[in-house]
């Protein structure tokens, strides 16, 4: 038997869970509207009164962070179709892939009509981006569909806490209330994903550990194809509303935490050894971001001194 029809049996076996953890999103969800939210009387017309900075009431980096997140949001169809594309038409998966796609379609549409309604964003250099975001598309390698709800798990808790974080230093309380709503649905989908892998490796530690190892040791977002994604994501990390401290703190050790990755037993010598792989990754993010904090420190202090 291959490594993929192991893997795709897996997640059959699990169905069952699946459609249960489904039936509580739609419990615990609470159904929102974007044009409740959005300050539509704050909007004027870009033909008559042309965009320029000075009209902006965010913070460069709080807009910066909202702009990539919501490119990011825009790539919505690719991630549909990984996710749909990796599982049977008739299984529960392809079900929450429905529900889920219709959910996150929501958030690009409330963070640009933010965006936009508060001239919070270059209009034209926003469509350009999206344009450029989208026909640059974004794939994910591994047919592994077992690797899709470890990737999964990690990146709908790293966007909460991105959303959520962009909204609290945004010093707006319609964007924080925007993006609020927006890491709240995150929250409920990270949930989602996050127990389909638990009921997994409770049946399948060895190949599930494999799938978390491959995740978390070379993790990265979806919106890295997005122009200018590095200068962009060194802003948004100084501004500490994502960087590579927060993703160890409150990304990878509570998902270990929760998966009592270290309290394991009975695992065969293969399972073992990633086990001790996966647990060394923490204190591997945090010299990455020591060493990251320290280079921005020594520039910052050679700035002043020129200034």
């Amino acid at each position: 038997m291959s490594a993929l029809t192991e893997s795709v049996e897996l997640v059959v076996s699990v169905e069952p869970e699946i459609a249960r953890l489904m039936g509580e999103h739609r419990d615990r969800r609470q159904h929102w509207y974007a044009h409740d939210v959005v300050p539509w009387e704050l909007g004027r017309s870009f033909r008559d009164e042309p965009w320029n900075e000075s009209q902006a009431t965010l913070s460069p980096e709080v807009r910066t962070a909202l702009q990539l997140n919501l490119l990011t949001e825009d790539n919505l169809p690719y991630y549909h179709a990984k996710i749909n594309g990796s599982f049977a038409e008739d299984s529960p998966m392809a079900e929450w892939s429905r529900l889920w796609t219709a959910e996150e379609g929501q958030h690009s549409i409330a963070i640009r009509n933010y965006l936009l309604a508060t001239r919070n964003c270059d209009p034209t250099l926003l469509e350009d981006e999206r344009l450029a975001t989208m026909t640059k598309g974004w794939r994910y390698d591994s047919p592994c569909p077992v690797e899709v709800f470890a990737y999964t798990s990690a990146q709908e808790l790293a966007t909460r806490i991105s959303h959520r974080n962009a909204g609290v230093k945004a010093d707006c309380e319609i964007a924080h209330e925007v993006m609020t709503r927006v890491a709240v649905d995150e929250n409920h989908h990270f949930m989602f994903y996050r127990g389909v892998t638990t009921a997994m490796l409770k049946q399948a530690p060895t190949k599930v550990l494999e799938a978390i190892h491959r995740v978390l040791l070379d993790f990265r977002m979806p919106g890295t194809g997005i122009p200018n994604f590095n200068r962009r994501a060194v802003s948004i990390a100084r501004a500490g509303i994502y960087n590579l401290r927060i993703h160890a703190e409150q990304v990878v050790q509570p998902l270990l935490r929760h998966w009592r990755i270290d309290a394991l037993e009975g695992l065969d010598a293969r399972a073992a050894e990633i086990q001790e792989k996966i647990l060394a990754i923490p204190e591997a993010l945090i010299s990455q971001a020591e060493a990251f904090e320290a280079r921005l420190t020594k520039k910052d202090a050679r700035a002043a001194a020129r200034a």
